[in-house]
């Protein structure tokens, strides 16, 4: 139904998960009501129905307009509370997605459907009391009596699964049911993502503490500004910076109990899936049931229980990835951003928001603290610090003295002169494991590449096995028998002969975790090794079964990628191994020296956490790389200077904003086309502003797309 618009009519502006779409105007029919800012509403758009978000009640629309209606109202009352409607607001404008997007991101899952709910429920019976019974006599059959008994020995009443396993059935309750001395109930069940037997997962549940233990002279100084700062309830943002193994966590934990204190609530965002169950569980511990968790590695289910606890106002701290920025959370005093510095709080799909920076944000409008701990600061994050916009807090000593580990850096080019351009592991790294596992210690190696090969080729005409739908080698996974493609996932069966030349002759070059697996379990035969990279933890639990396995020490050498480098504390790794440290330096990426800085250094100072002193080898082709020595040495001064020196001389970020803009289209002529025609309106609308390119995309070919 269309109307033209007037004074009268109740019209709503609707954020609409459409990318790059701006709010739309709807008229509410009268027989619906009138929603409120936050509710979804059922709308049209095009030809199709969509669910959206209401941003604005009775808003005016432009003169002589005429609006569609709102097809249903799904929510009485407000969905997502008006906080985190302007939050999404604020993320769809800077980071030019549209609304409706970002608002999308702020629901669970289930809830951009328009489901009206997905509530898991139970039938459990429950004895009816003495005073409300209409019969007299019990029943007569023994197992109807003694399912009674049952029910009136339980205060909560049994549900049917319970009474199953008791071997009690259905029919004997509803026989109790019919003659008024039980009744049924319908209980919701929340699944209960810190429960292992319905999860599968097993978190680290550390002993609960109290905060009563002596903190060190940098953490009692740390807590008493950060403490201050939370105290006066106005926005602030700290740069936490810390040595690995110098209490952060414990920072958090007492920061958090006393914003809870003062009846305030707390966010805590942590970059990887893999790190949510030590730190969840450590909340957990300290905190009680009254701690959330919000990930993608949650069932919908779960993830929609959760988000309704705290939506209910039943949490008080939410634990999460970087979409747990928009955690209906209500009262926020304190946000943490734990590896404030690690490059997956950006999201690489609309809306192409970095969890850091909407926390801020996030912070600002709620009057919160912001604390931003690391060890290796973003250059943005140190830069903000430098010119006063961040307070800069330091934690420069490990907890109880302990020292950082002894690092040494092995040129494998002397390496290749002498064991052939094959080799993987270098004799120091050898030897130390050998130590290691003498001792019964534990060790970890990284790599930050998974497969057995980096690629297969042709020894007769030196073509490589390429993806037909990316512009990338196929990597080859041995335990699959499969070669792969690490951007669109396409697989396929590793091939007899050549298909350029019929050569029978097919090598492998390059190498991955899986092959250090195969080399490590031929080395030491009786090592107990395992391997975390995606191949490995695609299973549900996988990788917190590993962690746990770890801190059991029923691991002596764990080996992965990027995922083992941060957060994880096992007292017993005294050796930490770097194989190919540079493999990111010569990526065409500007940030590649910092990262490569801050995965090494985040890395090495997982050992030597316990009692014993710690080791790390590295190894590299690039030894005197100012990155390499600076992580080495665990210098982030001297590494700081170098690097934005060289960002300030090239105009690159913190030095300058700075904007990607990928162009994709059905050719690589189409795509340069089209981002030439797109850098020329700039050039002629943006007075001021530099414009590199158009040029081809480092990686021109993803999934079918071509791109500039």
């Amino acid at each position: 139904m269309r109307s033209s618009t007037s004074t009268t009519e109740r019209i709503i502006a609707v954020g609409v998960p459409i990318p790059g779409l701006g709010l739309l105007s709807y008229r509410v029919p009268a027989e619906l009501p009138l929603p409120a800012k936050g509710a979804r509403v059922s709308v049209p758009v095009g030809g199709r129905t969509v669910v959206g978000c209401v941003v604005e009640s009775a808003s005016e629309a432009p003169p002589a307009t005429r609006l569609r209606d709102v097809r249903e109202v799904l929510d009485a009352d407000a969905f997502l509370p008006g906080h985190v409607v302007d939050l999404a607001l604020w993320v769809g404008d800077y980071y030019a997605s549209g609304p409706g997007d970002a608002l999308a991101m702020a629901m669970p899952p289930s809830a951009r459907t328009g489901r009206k709910t997905s509530f898991r429920t139970a039938r459990v019976a429950e004895a009816v009391p003495a005073n409300e019974l209409t019969a007299v006599d019990p029943p007569g059959r023994e197992r109807q009596r003694a399912a009674l008994d049952r029910l009136r020995a339980s205060s909560v009443g049994i549900s049917v699964k319970d009474f199953r396993s008791a071997g009690v059935t259905t029919a004997v309750v509803d026989a109790l049911v019919k003659t008024g001395f039980a009744r049924w109930r319908t209980d919701v069940v929340e699944r209960d993502p810190f429960d292992p037997a319905v999860t599968g997962v097993h978190w680290t549940m550390a002993p609960a503490q109290s905060d009563d233990r002596a903190l060190t002279v940098d953490q009692a100084a740390a807590f008493e500004k950060l403490s201050g700062a939370a105290d006066r309830a106005t926005f602030q943002t700290v740069l936490l910076q810390g040595v690995t193994g110098s209490g952060k966590t414990e920072l958090y934990l007492r920061l958090a109990a006393a914003v809870l204190g003062a009846g305030r609530r707390v966010l805590i965002l942590v970059p990887e899936i893999a790190l949510t169950p030590a730190v969840a569980g450590q909340f957990r511990a300290r905190f009680g049931a009254r701690v959330a968790i919000q990930h993608s590695g949650l069932s919908s289910g779960e993830r929609h229980d959760q988000w309704h606890r705290i939506r209910r106002g039943d949490v008080d701290i939410v634990v999460g990835t970087r979409s747990a920025v928009f955690a209906p959370i209500e009262r926020v005093g304190l946000i943490v951003v734990d590896e404030e510095h690690d490059n997956s709080y950006k999201q690489d799909e609309s809306p192409r928001y970095h969890g850091r920076d909407v926390a801020v944000v996030r912070g600002r409008m709620e009057h919160a603290l912001v604390v931003l701990g690391t060890a290796t600061p973003s250059l943005e994050s140190a830069a903000n610090a430098r010119a006063g916009r961040y307070q800069l807090l330091t934690l420069a000593k490990r907890v109880l003295d302990r020292p950082m580990a002894d690092v040494r850096i092995v040129d494998m080019r002397q390496e290749f002169a002498a064991k052939g351009p094959d080799v993987v592991f270098s004799q120091p790294l050898l030897d130390a494991m050998r130590v290691r596992l003498d001792r019964g210690e534990q060790a970890m190696v990284l790599l930050n590449r998974r497969g057995f090969a980096s690629a297969v080729f042709c020894r007769g005409c030196g073509s490589s096995i390429d993806c037909p739908h990316c512009s990338v080698t196929l990597t080859f996974h041995r335990a699959a028998k499969k070669l792969r493609c690490h951007y669109c996932n396409y697989a396929t069966a590793v091939p007899s002969r050549c298909a350029i030349c019929a050569g029978e002759i097919l090598e492998q070059s390059g190498f991955g975790t899986e092959r250090l697996e195969s080399e490590l379990s031929a080395l030491f035969p009786s090592a107990r090794i395992e391997r975390v990279d995606r191949d490995t933890i695609q299973r549900r639990g996988a990788m917190a079964a590993v962690l746990s396995r770890m801190a059991r020490g029923d691991i002596d050498i764990l080996i992965g990628t990027q995922m083992i480098a941060k957060g994880h504390d096992f007292p017993s790794v005294t050796l930490v191994g770097v194989v190919s440290a540079d493999v990111g330096l010569g990526l065409a990426d500007f940030r590649a020296s910092e990262r490569t800085f801050q995965l090494i250094t985040q890395v090495v100072g997982r050992a030597g956490r316990g009692d014993s002193r710690g080791e790390a080898v590295v190894q590299s082709i690039y030894p005197d790389h100012y990155s390499i020595r600076a992580a080495a040495a665990q210098d982030y001064r001297t590494f700081f200077e170098r690097e934005i020196e060289y960002r300030t001389r090239l105009h690159y970020p913190p030095a300058t904003s700075l904007i990607n803009v990928v162009v994709k289209g059905k050719t690589l002529d189409r795509a340069m086309a089209d981002a030439t025609t797109l850098a020329s309106s700039i050039r002629r609308s943006r007075a001021g502003v530099a414009i590199v390119g158009p040029a081809p995309a480092p990686l021109s070919k993803v999934k079918d797309e071509y791109r500039a």
